[in-house]
């Protein structure tokens, strides 16, 4: 990426720094997806397309790195996006990781203890189940929070402030899920809020750790990193994500709670997804006052 040309893209707004981006990734990674699809419905196979899913985030990862060198003149762009392995993060990690086991946990205790659910035996073994699932958090929590929590909110922070930039990213983390075919949408769009409020809680997650307020760059003045504030790191949404992933999939695809069909689908959940029930969105609530509260700075930074 030219000096020149890097400059002009780092003057522009954040929406359309955004979307050059994204349409950079896009044309990169086109001439690699569309002969995998292509094979894929040759074959009438479902596990080929996620090969040109790994290519697109290997992608992301080498523009991100790009990008932030030559536009904000980074020496180490994933740590200002939040990624650096340290005592730190994987403290944030392990906490992270455990106050989703815990929130899933207290979730279908909660349900068994009032009768809507009982719980079953085992029909798989749980031990390859749990690292089947273990494998799958690790993948799915790494991938969004770099790009939502990492590359989106910390571009969106250098132009607006941390309520907007909280507002923004959480919206897109939910729409984001639904890039699906229509039917799919309308299947599942009760889920809407609750992924709402869990992009809100991981990115409150990730601030719980920042030394100072989100900053805004000068708008006269070049973005560079002394302009920016140390925006916390992902190793607390890395690890809320993960647990919240691998608990609920430990339950869901091993069949251990069979609900009670007298309990309204909107109390339980929508499909049986939490996140599309009043109780399931009751405890994310109670996650996120957590980590805006808890480990929130306790003067007023601009933190919300």
């Amino acid at each position: 990426m030219r000096d020149g040309l890097a400059a002009a893209i780092a003057r522009q707004s954040a929406p359309l720094r955004i979307m050059v981006f994204l349409g950079l990734l896009l044309i990169i990674w086109l001439p690699f997806a569309a002969p995998i699809q292509w094979l894929a419905w040759q074959l009438e196979s479902s596990q080929i397309p996620l090969v040109a899913l790994g290519i697109l985030y290997i992608e992301f990862l080498i523009l991100l790195r790009t990008w932030r060198k030559h536009l904000y003149h980074e020496t180490k762009p994933l740590h200002c996006c939040g990624f650096q392995v340290s005592r730190r993060f994987l403290r944030g990690i392990l906490q992270g990781f455990a106050i989703g086991c815990l929130g899933v946990a207290a979730l279908f205790s909660i349900e068994l203890l009032l009768g809507w659910a009982t719980l079953l035996p085992p029909t798989r073994n749980l031990i390859g189940l749990a690292l089947e699932g273990l494998v799958t958090a690790i993948a799915v929590s790494f991938c969004e929070e770099l790009f939502f929590r990492g590359w989106l909110v910390t571009e969106l922070e250098q132009d607006y402030s941390g309520f907007w930039a909280l507002v923004v990213s959480s919206g897109v983390f939910a729409i984001a899920h639904y890039l699906r075919p229509l039917a799919v949408i309308l299947a599942t769009w009760p889920q809407m809020l609750g992924l709402y409020l869990l992009g809100i809680t991981l990115v409150w997650a990730k601030r719980a750790t920042q030394t100072s307020a989100p900053k805004r760059a000068q708008p006269n003045l070049p973005r560079t990193p002394k302009h920016w504030h140390k925006g916390g790191s992902l190793g607390a949404p890395m690890g809320l994500h993960a647990g919240l992933v691998w608990s609920y999939y430990l339950v869901n695809v091993g069949n251990l709670i069979d609900y009670s069909p007298t309990v309204h689908p909107w109390i339980i959940g929508i499909d049986r997804n939490p996140l599309a029930g009043m109780l399931g969105i009751a405890l994310l609530g109670i996650i996120a006052v957590y980590f805006r509260t808890a480990y929130g700075p306790k003067k007023k930074t601009g933190m919300t």
